[in-house]
């Protein structure tokens, strides 16, 4: 699969780790390839499935197995992620609901996880699974938050939480009321419901266009720098650092908006 193997060209080996692994019936395919609304990408289905049962798999080990006493070096560690997020969520959200801390740690740990398959060598899990396979073409991308489709997936979800905390919060006699009389007082009713219909839209697109685009471009930069062959090692190792900083970051960002975005839901203009 190396590009400097000969099996693939520059070009060629680019758009080979850009595509995912497609499953779609055979009424979708065009020239057998997967076209339309209901194509699935196993890789993106597969890969963040396996690391959501892995790490909440862990979490739920450790928690049972969690003593009053001295902790171990897994629960302290999961103690403290858990007292971090949990600390966010009480200097931001200042409503009341049992489901806003759990649904940030969810997805500060899963995103976090997703976006860490970028730090793995671009070429490595995708010739093991070739190599298993037996098919040495076989796409598979291993950063699921790499795919729009997943990281929309998510946004959207949150979409949806956030117009139930709007409905349990307010009620939706309240709900409404604050659609057409914000921020303009009912006389501009129209306007008000504009501005709430775009603003609400903004959300989950601006939410998942962040997350897949950073992680896209660092793992664009990652392939190209695979593609310097042994000029590469000076300059992967201190991306990688840098991307340690940029795959966290991005994982904060999506659970704070969250965060926020449940705070706007819960309180009253």
């Amino acid at each position: 699969m190396s590009a400097e193997g000969g099996t693939l060209n520059t070009a060629g080996y680019i758009q080979h780790h850009l595509t995912n692994l497609q499953v779609c019936a055979e009424a979708a395919k065009v020239d057998g390839h997967c076209t339309g609304f209901w194509t699935f990408h196993l890789d993106t289905l597969l890969v963040s499935g396996v690391l959501g049962l892995l790490v909440f798999g862990l979490m739920a080990w450790a928690a049972s197995k969690a003593t009053a006493g001295v902790p171990g070096k897994l629960q302290n560690f999961i103690e403290m992620v858990v007292s971090l997020v949990d600390q966010q969520v009480k200097d931001t959200f200042h409503g009341k609901s049992a489901l806003v801390t759990p649904l940030a740690i969810t997805i500060f740990v899963w995103v976090f996880t997703m976006n860490a398959m970028d730090l793995i060598p671009v070429d490595f899990l995708p010739f093991v699974t070739q190599k298993i396979t037996g098919n040495e073409h076989l796409p598979f991308k291993f950063v699921p938050t790499t795919d729009p489709n997943l990281t929309f997936a998510m946004s959207i979800s949150v979409f949806f939480i956030m117009l139930g905390m709007n409905l349990k919060v307010k009620g939706v006699g309240g709900f409404l009321h604050e659609v057409f009389t914000a921020p303009f007082g009912a006389k501009l009713a129209p306007v008000n419901l504009i501005f709430r219909i775009v603003e609400d839209i903004a959300k989950p697109i601006s939410l998942a266009l962040r997350l897949f685009g950073n992680m896209y471009a660092g793992e664009m930069v990652f392939i190209l720098i695979a593609l310097l062959g042994l000029y590469q090692l000076p300059l992967a190792l201190p991306w990688e650092l840098f991307h340690i900083l940029i795959i966290t970051l991005q994982a904060f960002v999506f659970m704070m908006l969250t965060i926020v975005y449940m705070s706007m839901a819960a309180e009253s203009h």
